[in-house]
């Protein structure tokens, strides 16, 4: 008999969401968090990607929204020291929300709140057993030790994961000899911000909006006339050790500041202070035994914005199917689908960031050529496209059994109005539950029939919906698509193919 359902080290983004999407899936997760409080010192600004898309699945991204006081920005991007500008698009591949992550968490920890999540701060994992039944786990805590049983134990305990090294899984990669500071600060009235964005500084002129190299590394500046609040970025090759939970100060970031630039830049007071440094690794495998990883401690990228979005997703992927191996009903084979998912998800976000490296580094003639070249493509509407859903993560595109499947299966589920008997809805609105459908969109009582058995575990659904995109769908709990129906394929091949999928996601009736 264990303690609990599911123990999750770690209370950043990652274990929250893990933790509210495994209570929707009727799972008790006990998540504990080294820390004793919040963080105040925001690791990252802000939410990008597909992780909206889910949020919004959810019925959640209103609420996200709502905590957002600063103005949505501009679909604009950096991308390895160009940019991926979809403000010409009337509907971006990629969105942001300025969301910075003490908010994003508290908001996390509020819903878990509601859902009823156990979570005890200020106690940190320390050791991990485990057997073919279930994993140990020993404890400090703030009235000292103990030991804790669970069915499975997932680690979101970020880079320097406890988890990770306890149960010996490697985390190959590479660790690039630079820091990056980021900063949004206010400026004295002695600095000009120009109609264009543009810094008048007193003693050295203008400093461009947008990024400028320099030969002691890369500066960037954000701001607008109507805001004494700018956004300062620095990129300096370094190689100090620095410990996450030391925050940067303004004068860390002044000194660095006058590295890169060779002025002193007055700045106000601080909004945001955060350093990082780049590393690109990636955990050789997300599960081992009854042990699991997600977010920091499964992979790290060498560029901004696209680990809150990958661990996040990580989460979403993993709860139902730990919920179906805990509620009893898990096909063979269902939980091992997390790790060859979501590591290929992973490979693919580390792909495009170490391109972002090799886009950024380059100092000489040829660097340069290679960013204006980039540039140039990007001006065309659809490499723009296909480059911001590889950012997003919306490319994604997992393999499912079987041959000749369907152009959207393994795919997210596309948003379509339904028309039903009820009245007009849409996938999103059927997922805020987070349970597996089956949407009949040709009113095809031979699927319906199929899925009969399995009533208790997929929700059913008939609806029309104008260009329809096949006959019928089958939804995990995750919004991807497990299985599609062709239009007006044959009940004599449909109805079996349905079958078979409904028993390989969701165990025997």
């Amino acid at each position: 008999m264990t303690d609990t359902d599911v123990i999750i080290a770690g209370a950043g983004p990652a274990g929250l969401m893990l933790a509210n999407e495994l209570r929707l899936a009727g799972v008790r997760p006990l998540v504990l968090e080294r820390q004793p409080r919040r963080r105040d010192t925001p690791k990252a600004g802000g939410l990008g990607g597909q992780i909206l898309e889910l949020l919004r699945y959810r019925g959640l991204l209103e609420r996200f929204e709502a905590a957002c006081t600063d103005p949505v920005p501009a679909p604009r991007f950096p991308f390895g020291g160009v940019h991926l500008d979809f403000t010409q698009l009337a509907d971006p591949p990629m969105h942001a929300l300025p969301l910075p992550q003490p908010r994003l968490e508290r908001l996390l920890d509020e819903r878990a709140g509601e859902l009823g999540v156990d979570i005890r701060r200020g106690h940190q994992v320390v050791e991990v057993s485990q057997d073919d039944a279930a994993v140990s786990v020993d404890v400090r805590g703030p009235d000292g030790p103990y030991r804790i049983s669970a069915r499975y134990l997932v680690g979101c305990d970020g880079a320097r994961s406890q988890v990770r090294d306890r149960v010996g899984i490697p985390f190959p990669g590479t660790v690039y000899p630079e820091v990056n500071r980021l900063a949004q600060v206010t400026l004295p009235e002695t600095v000009t911000i120009t109609g264009d964005g543009d810094l008048d500084v007193p003693g050295f002129g203008t400093i461009r909006a947008g990024f400028t190299r320099t030969a002691h590394g890369l500066f960037g500046v954000g701001a607008s006339p109507a805001s004494r609040v700018v956004s300062l970025y620095t990129i300096e090759d370094e190689s100090t050790e620095y410990d996450d939970d030391t925050p940067m100060t303004v004068a860390e970031l002044q000194d660095s500041l006058h590295r890169v630039l060779g002025v002193q830049l007055p700045v106000g007071e601080p909004i945001r202070l955060s350093r990082f440094t780049f590393k690109a690794c990636q955990a050789e495998r997300y599960r081992h035994g009854r042990v699991l990883l997600a977010g920091d401690a499964a992979h790290l990228f060498p560029a901004t914005g696209v680990a809150l979005n990958a661990g996040m997703l990580d989460a979403v992927n993993l709860a139902w199917k730990l919920a179906a191996d805990i509620h009893g009903w898990a096909p063979t084979g269902l939980l091992d689908t997390y790790h060859g998912e979501r590591h290929l998800a992973g490979a693919r976000t580390l792909l495009h960031t170490r391109a972002q490296v090799a886009l950024r580094r380059g100092h000489d003639p040829a660097a340069e050529a290679l960013r204006e070249v980039f540039s140039e493509l990007l001006a065309d509407e659809q490499p723009l496209r296909r480059m911001g859903a590889l950012v997003a993560g919306a490319d994604i595109r997992y393999p499912m059994p079987g041959p000749d499947q369907h152009p959207l299966a393994g795919t997210f589920a596309p948003d379509l109005t339904l028309h039903t008997d009820q009245g007009t809805t849409s996938v999103a609105e059927l997922m805020h539950s987070a349970r597996p459908i089956l949407l009949d969109l040709a009113d095809r009582p031979d699927l319906r029939e199929a899925a009969r058995d399995w009533r208790h575990r997929v929700d059913v659904h008939t609806a029309k919906t104008d260009d329809r995109p096949a006959d019928a769908l089958l939804i995990r709990p995750d919004v991807h698509v497990a299985w599609a129906a062709t239009t007006d394929e044959p009940a004599g091949t449909a109805a079996p193919s349905l079958g078979k999928a409904l028993a390989g996601w969701f165990g025997t009736p």
